[in-house]
């Protein structure tokens, strides 16, 4: 994994601040003003020492102390402001870089989920986030500040002694080579203590996930285990960084106290011997105290810019991920969709994979056809689908829709013209009315009413206390996996797109209930294309046409009743009845 430098994440990271940088200007002048302020303050008390203090006259008090008191004021206003919109502009950028990598991840394909585990892809957008912007907004923010206040108290330090400042000067590289001599092993810990984090995330939220399974199973004592190795691991690079940051800390104090007891102990010699009043050397020694705390956050900042690299590393792997898909450069221009498929010569291989999944399959199906297609577990079947809704392109051969290729239409127009009920059963955070609802937003109730009826969900719908209006979320319990399966159907149904791609839509329900499911959807299909995917070989009967996909081809088409009687694959899948292969082989539906 190729290391990401300092200069190359804050290059690629930047661009995110456009629309904010007058802004980050504003900051910056407010953060020079206070810097100035705070010099003028030191100034102003070296004067009231050697005038009011030593002299012990109170007219010589009242001028310096109005000047200190207003420039202290005006310190404390353009502080605020500074550091106020410093956070606000922070936060916009963490609001920006969030959602642009969320964006950019809903884009890619699904092979991309199967390989990163889903707990590290939420602390990417989550911990590794908000490292970017300490380095990109807050980092340029506490480099300015620091870079001009040291070089504000050198100055007035200068202006005092420029002899003694030269004197005291030489020990700050010191700083700077420390934090450059721990930034390499504080990037190491830093990244190991994200993947860790990332790691922690998955386990928690897999074994939430997998509860059922754990319990029944006994688990307990391993997803224990799990999240102990994980934690563990996590607290070495913890501690780790801790120890490398802390080591650093110390070593700084100690620089800094040996160069305040020499600014110290020069002084005392020179007033001593009449070449410096008491003022000038409490002056010069607050400047020096203030001038070292700067470089030393310089330092610590670079540190802090070293480990965010970490941070855009793992964005990095996200971020040059390409989306499998992307709109054409000239895309077809909308029409009213019919529905008519074809797949000419379709192969297709997944990404990393030794073989195709597809193999020179070509099809053709119009509105109205009802055509099933069927055949071993892993022959293929499903693929179909998702070349249709274009989650890939095939590796050769074309698919096109009213004989428009898909890669030539807009990717929003395509899936507008798709209502897709996936096999698993998704359910979002929302009540059932809303999670009907989105199968095509701005549906009326009566609309959405109208579309649980057919799924045949209504009634159970309504028995509940808050009908329409009762809240749901992924894994509940509040309704059992028939009843989501028709929330999911009637959420196709409300779509009415003119190509339907269904996908299991009976699994979990009974006989009866799958036939009051079946019956709507004949109606709905009415002068549309439809893929239905089903284990339920009862269906098959319906059919117009029945293909049989194995090893990726198509290799038996006909009717129920003829491929029956050829005693090839379909009979065999099939059996005596069609309960025989029922949860044992995938069957895809095609009602055209």
């Amino acid at each position: 994994m190729r290391e990401t430098g300092v200069r190359e994440a804050f290059r690629r990271f930047w661009p995110l601040t456009r629309g904010d940088r007058k802004w980050l200007a504003v900051i910056v002048t407010c953060v020079v003003v206070a810097a100035l302020a705070e010099t003028a303050s030191i100034l102003l008390f070296a004067e009231l020492t050697d005038n009011a203090l030593q002299a012990g006259s109170l007219a010589a008090f009242w001028g310096p102390a109005g000047a200190w008191l207003g420039v202290a004021v005006l310190g404390a206003f353009v502080g605020y402001l500074g550091n106020s919109l410093a956070t606000w502009t922070a936060e916009r950028f963490v609001l920006r870089l969030r959602a642009n990598v969320f964006g950019h991840v809903q884009d890619l394909p699904p092979h991309f989920f199967q390989q990163h585990r889903q707990g590290d892809l939420v602390e990417r957008l989550t911990g590794d986030v908000e490292a970017i912007e300490q380095m990109v907004v807050s980092g340029v923010v506490g480099t300015v500040s620091a870079a001009f206040s040291a070089v504000f108290y050198a100055c007035a330090a200068f202006y005092l002694r420029w002899d003694l400042a030269l004197a005291t000067f030489v020990l700050a590289p010191l700083f700077l080579l420390a934090a450059r001599r721990f930034s390499g092993r504080i990037r190491e810990a830093s990244r190991d203590e994200r993947v860790a984090d990332g790691a922690i995330t998955s386990v928690v939220e897999e074994a939430l996930g997998n509860v059922v399974l754990t319990q029944a199973y006994n688990r307990r004592a391993d997803e224990e285990r799990r999240l102990d190795r994980e934690a563990r691991a996590w607290m070495r690079a913890s501690v780790r960084g801790a120890r490398l940051s802390e080591m650093y800390e110390q070593f700084v104090e100690v620089v800094e106290t040996l160069c305040v007891l020499a600014v110290v102990g020069i002084g005392v010699w020179e007033i001593s011997a009449g070449r410096m009043t008491l003022g000038q050397l409490l002056a010069f020694a607050a400047f020096v105290g203030y001038l070292y705390p700067p470089i030393r956050s310089l330092g610590q900042l670079g540190l802090t810019l070293t480990a965010a690299t970490a941070g855009a590393q793992r964005l990095g792997e996200i971020l040059d991920a390409r989306p499998s898909v992307t709109d054409p450069e000239r895309p077809v221009p909308a029409w009213p969709v019919h529905g008519r498929l074809a797949f000419h010569g379709v192969s297709f291989r997944y990404p990393n994979t030794p073989r195709d999944s597809l193999r020179e399959v070509t099809l053709a199906a119009s509105p109205g056809e009802l055509v099933i297609i069927t055949g071993p577990s892993g022959a293929g079947k499903s693929t179909l689908s998702k070349l249709l809704t274009r989650f890939y392109d095939p590796t050769t051969g074309t698919i096109t829709l009213d004989g428009v290729p898909l890669p030539d239409l807009p990717l929003d127009f395509l899936r507008e013209n798709i209502a897709l009920l996936p096999q698993q059963t998704l359910i979002l955070n929302g009540t059932i009315r809303e999670n009907i609802a989105c199968g095509r937003p701005g549906a009326t109730d009566a609309d959405i009413e109208h579309a649980a009826r057919s799924a045949a969900a209504h009634d159970f719908i309504t028995a509940l206390p808050d009908a329409y209006d009762t809240p749901l979320a992924p894994g509940t319990a509040a309704l059992s996996g028939g009843q989501l399966k028709r929330l999911t159907i009637a959420r196709a149904i409300l779509r009415a797109a003119p190509v339907l791609v269904l996908d299991e839509p009976t699994a979990g329900l009974d006989s009866v209930a799958a036939r009051q499911i079946i019956q709507p959807l004949r109606h709905l299909m009415t002068g549309r294309t439809t893929l239905l995917i089903t284990h339920d070989l009862s269906l098959a009967p319906d059919a117009d046409r029945i293909l049989v996909v194995d090893g990726g081809r198509v290799v038996e088409t006909g009717t129920h009743a003829q491929l029956m009687t050829h005693g090839g694959t379909y009979a065999r899948l099939a059996g005596p009845s069609p309960a025989a292969v029922t949860g044992t082989d995938d069957t895809l539906v095609l009602r055209l």
